[in-house]
């Protein structure tokens, strides 16, 4: 590993002085000075954010090697960082950056050395989407926290808090500086097929509260929490990694609603925002994507909300952004937008090059483009990556997954898991009278990183706990025969454990004929709440919010009586019969005591 004496030296001697301390922008004269002595080329390159595929710099696997082929024309994350100088690199599971660990702190170590030891090289901004809950692209032995709405239910500022220390201490001693999350997004649309349980929920005041709290947390760990995704993206009806949604909230509205976690996580002292491949008429009536709009992130997000941190696009290879313009055209009208950096592109030659023809052109300034790297590079300043751009084995080892940090989870998930319905007194369940659970229900692809499936997790946790479970996954669209074969085997069972998901017709028949054996069911949402509305026959529901290991293990822990139903919703239910109406309101939920 190159010492700390070749890092200073990489940046010309400059990064020796460039600790900064609380005051943002107190080095920016020796920032400016790094970027005068930048190329043309150096500076677009500090621009983009790219994946890349496999777990070593330098050694991937083959199967990674073709990939980056394929579709980056380089072998390597060295030989991209040689081409293309590229000022981020974000971590994806399935591009197999996220093994372990160990693994990870050597794949940002082999990232750091193969940019320092470029001429005038600079350190890399490594990033990923660790939200928890559904989604995270580090896994265990990592500490993996309930998602946003999950922290919604239990509503507690002190919770989010920790969440962003605990995830950004391990972030940092993996070599990951740049976290994308919290989601600032208010999900007000119960069909949002993008959102929902990613968000705190549905009230602004207490999004906002939960995405500043956990802001506090991350920034206090050294690593930049990212608000996404402005102007908010909590009420559309189509995912825009498909589509492209339009938000019909009047600008009385979003002042309102979307904006208020927006205002204050810039308070809080947000590194960075991420935008959103949605149309805002009401904020920009000229059809293009916010992540285009020089309306929305200039004139409000810079000028009306007084941000200047660092502006981050979604995803460039999103639909939502492709929709109206060609892949040359989007990175140059998101940095004429008032972007900073551009994110994952399709093809980084096409987007790379048509940023540095846009220049050539005239049609962008390079004091624009200075205008970006500044803050970009402001940014590595304050998170130390100029005076400290590697990291230990001895240092991941002391911070990820220590016991500390998995009960502090596992505390939050208990603080979380919200009971809904409880007719007789069913929960929580005894295990001399209910000895005998059969586990059954969706099995949806596991969240990284955690063991799953969700049937399987719930079997073990509640043998745990000295109950006698059988699990029996049925999927997200049982059929006729999988129905069948559960009836038959809830004949011999004392009770019925069932996970549902996003609850499809062929759920609710499943449920519906355990219901009519006589067993006692137990239903538990492992995903969106609103569930509960479809099931009126249940006898026992809960919200788990998630069906990541922490909160599945707290949902068994409250129906076994281990732990306490403290979770009260933070969205509201809508009756099935008449949405119009409300069936559950925000705060409700069920305690053992009542």
């Amino acid at each position: 590993m190159p010492s700390r004496r070749t890092v200073l030296a990489a940046t010309a001697g400059v990064a020796a002085s460039l600790a900064i301390s609380g005051t943002a922008h107190a080095d920016d004269k020796k920032l400016r000075s790094l970027i005068s002595r930048m190329t043309l080329e150096e500076k677009v390159g500090q621009l983009f954010v790219m994946r890349v595929y496999g777990h070593s710099a330098t050694a991937p696997d083959q199967t990674d090697i073709d990939a980056n082929l394929k579709e980056i024309g380089v072998r390597t994350a060295a030989e991209m960082i040689a081409r293309y100088r590229v000022g981020g690199i974000i971590y994806f599971t399935w591009a197999h950056n996220t093994r372990g660990p160990h693994q990870i702190a050597d794949l940002s170590n082999g990232i750091q050395h193969a940019s320092l030891r470029q001429p005038r090289g600079l350190p890399v901004l490594i990033s990923t989407d660790q939200e928890h809950g559904i989604v995270c692209r580090v896994g265990e032995p990592a500490t993996l926290f309930p998602g946003a709405m999950a922290i919604g239910a239990g509503g507690a500022r002190k919770d989010a808090r920790t969440l962003g220390r605990i995830a950004g201490q391990e972030l940092r001693a993996i070599g990951i500086r740049q976290n994308y999350s919290p989601v600032a997004d208010v999900n007000v649309n119960p069909a949002n097929p993008v959102i929902g349980v990613r968000s705190f929920g549905s009230e602004a005041d207490a999004v906002a509260g939960l995405v500043a709290a956990e802001v506090a947390g991350y920034r206090g760990a050294g690593v930049a929490a990212t608000a996404k995704h402005f102007p908010g993206h909590g009420d559309t009806a189509v995912d825009s990694h498909y589509g492209f949604p339009v938000i019909t909230h009047s600008r009385e509205l979003w002042e309102k609603l979307d904006a208020v976690p927006f205002r204050a996580a810039i308070r809080a002292g947000i590194d960075s925002i991420m935008t959103a491949h949605i149309q805002f008429p009401a904020l920009d009536a000229s059809g293009d994507p916010a992540t285009l709009s020089h309306s929305i992130l200039t004139g409000i997000l810079r000028g009306e909300l007084g941000y200047d941190g660092v502006v981050v696009t979604d995803s460039l290879g999103m639909e939502g952004v492709r929709t109206k313009y060609g892949d040359d055209r989007v990175p140059v009208l998101a940095l004429k937008a008032g972007v900073d950096q551009l994110l994952n592109p399709p093809s980084l030659d096409v987007a790379w090059n048509a940023v540095l023809k846009a220049v050539q052109d005239g049609e962008l300034t390079e004091a624009r483009l200075d205008e970006s790297i500044l803050r970009i590079l402001r940014l590595k300043a304050r998170l130390g990556l100029f005076e400290e751009p590697y990291v230990s084995h001895g240092g991941v080892t002391r911070t990820v997954g220590t016991p500390a940090h998995l009960a502090a989870a596992d505390g939050i998930a208990e603080r979380t898991t919200t009971l809904l319905v409880n007719e007789r007194r069913l929960l929580p369940l005894n295990r001399r009278t209910h000895r005998r659970l059969l586990v059954v229900g969706a099995d949806p692809a596991s969240p990284s990183g955690t063991t799953g499936p969700p049937t399987g997790v719930l079997a073990a946790a509640f043998t745990e706990l000295g109950f006698t479970a059988t699990a029996l996954p049925t999927g997200t669209a049982p059929s006729a025969a999988t129905v069948a074969r559960a009836v038959a085997a809830a004949q011999d069972a004392d009770a019925v454990i069932v996970g549902t998901y996003n609850i499809t017709a062929a759920q609710k028949t499943l449920v519906e004929q355990l219901v009519a054996t006589g067993s006692p069911v137990v239903a538990v949402a492992i995903r969106n709440p609103y569930d509960v509305a479809q099931l009126p026959t249940v006898p026992a529901y809960l919200a788990a919010y998630s069906w990541t290991d922490v909160e599945l293990r707290a949902a068994a822990r409250v129906i076994a009586g281990e732990a306490a139903p403290r979770g009260r919703l933070p969205v509201p239910v809508q009756r099935a019969d008449d949405p119009a109406k409300v069936l559950y309101p925000v705060g409700y939920g069920l305690s053992y005591g009542r």
